[in-house]
């Protein structure tokens, strides 16, 4: 399943007494897909997964495959140690599931050769498409990338370290590898706030991108979108100045800002998604107003480009 374009990561919604809300979940999932994206990562990070019980991950999952009801395909985050990643991944073939996003495995590091093995033993579980998140420890080299193409249901690499160097080795040595699955193999770009990372990994062939601006301003996300896709790289500077470095700059002013500070905007769009789970820390009233101004901003400068 090599998708193209950009992708969504919905946020999972909590009520008040700490419960999944599954009515918002369904409204945020609608919004996200009248955006049109190429596919939807439910329970991964922006959703939450380390936080989510398996009742509440069959939940939101199966919500979101019912939602979707075959108009793009839905990708279920699964991770944790070995044996708890199969279960989340049985867990996500019986919601009927499209794919698997496995995340990092718990705290253990590994050799990259080590980590292959981790892929094939948790791939072993069901018969859908896995896509590796690279990120943390997690990490791939040239060989370890090579190796996952004799694994038939691994499907692609998901970039979260940010290392366009090592990213090239992985995607040269996939391409040149003269393995009959090389060319369909596919490269996300999935770094948070993908969009100041967009036109490097483009240079290096990977074309694909996560955007958790979807999920709170999708007329922008998708402006951008099709901006760097018809190299406008004049539209591309001004909403990277008005509204993506502003964003960004306030989301490293926090650990964990990535998804509570995409809740808040959320939110301020007119969707109550609650509050983040602990660790994570929800935003603060004078953040919250911060990223009103910058949305508003961003809009203005969306409002004076023809994209």
């Amino acid at each position: 399943m090599r998708l193209h374009g950009l992708l969504s990561f919905p946020l999972t919604p909590f009520t008040a007494d700490d419960k999944v809300d599954l009515a918002v979940f369904a409204a945020h999932l609608e919004q996200q897909i009248d955006a049109g994206p190429a596919g939807l990562f439910v329970a991964c990070g922006t959703g939450e997964f380390t936080a989510l019980s398996q009742d509440e991950y069959r939940d939101v999952v199966a919500t979101a495959v019912r939602v979707a009801d075959g108009r793009l395909p839905v990708v279920a985050g699964c991770g944790g140690g070995p044996r708890l990643a199969r279960e989340f991944a049985t867990l996500a073939a019986e919601c009927g599931a499209d794919g698997l996003l496995l995340l990092p495995p718990y705290l253990v590091s590994s050799t990259p050769a080590g980590l292959v093995e981790h892929i094939r033993y948790v791939a072993e579980a069901t018969a859908l498409s896995v896509t590796v998140y690279q990120r943390a420890n997690a990490v791939l080299d040239a060989a370890a990338a090579v190796a996952l193409l004799d694994i038939p249901t691994v499907t692609g690499v998901k970039d979260g370290l940010g290392d366009v160097d090592a990213m090239l080795r992985l995607v040269t040595a996939v391409r040149t590898s003269g393995h009959p699955r090389a060319e369909e193999f596919g490269f996300l770009n999935g770094l948070p706030t993908a969009e100041l990372s967009v036109q490097a990994y483009e240079a290096i062939g990977v074309e694909c991108y996560s955007s958790a601006v979807l999920c709170f301003a999708a007329d922008i996300a998708t402006a951008f979108h099709r901006a760097v896709r018809a190299g406008d790289k004049e539209a591309v500077r001004t909403l990277l100045a008005a509204f993506y470095l502003p964003f960004v700059a306030l989301r490293d002013e926090a650990p964990g800002y990535a998804v509570s500070l995409v809740k808040a905007g959320a939110r301020l769009a007119g969707l109550d998604m609650g509050p983040v789970r602990p660790p994570l820390v929800d935003v603060t009233p004078q953040h919250e107003q911060r990223l009103a101004d910058i949305i508003a901003r961003g809009r203005a400068a969306l409002a004076g480009l023809e994209i």
